[in-house]
């Protein structure tokens, strides 16, 4: 027979979710705050220009795509547009996603098919 959930077990998990919000908003506000003072409002990658309203436009990308590493002279962030930013950790994922290959690795075929496999033997032959 299932337990009967209290109202405060249904709302738990979004108390949590909620909670985790607001503690990733402070402290993005807190680099973010540090990124718009040290750097000048372009995006690093367009070249585009804000200021007013469309600041907000402008996010601070990490570098090293970790959001937990915010050294105070902040070498590890750039000013990028949304849609640049956004560009860039699509980027990010595809690359993490398609390279299966570890450094010093050869990277088997994706197919049988070898477009230059004759190539050595047929330009022996020219000579």
């Amino acid at each position: 027979m299932p337990s009967k959930k209290t109202p405060s077990d249904i709302e738990r998990p979004s108390r949590i979710v909620a909670e985790a919000r607001r503690e990733r908003e402070q402290r993005e506000k807190t680099y973010r705050e540090q990124a718009l003072k040290m750097y000048p409002w372009v995006c690093a990658r367009c070249g585009r220009e804000f200021s007013g309203k469309k600041l907000r436009e402008l996010t601070v990308h990490h570098k090293d795509h970790n959001h937990d590493y915010n050294p105070p002279d902040g070498s590890n962030w750039e000013l990028l547009c949304l849609y640049c930013h956004e560009n860039e950790h699509s980027r990010y994922e595809d690359s993490a996603t398609f390279s299966e290959v570890t450094p010093g690795e050869e990277q088997a075929p994706s197919s049988g098919y070898r477009p230059f496999a004759e190539l050595e033997a047929l330009l022996k032959n020219k000579k």
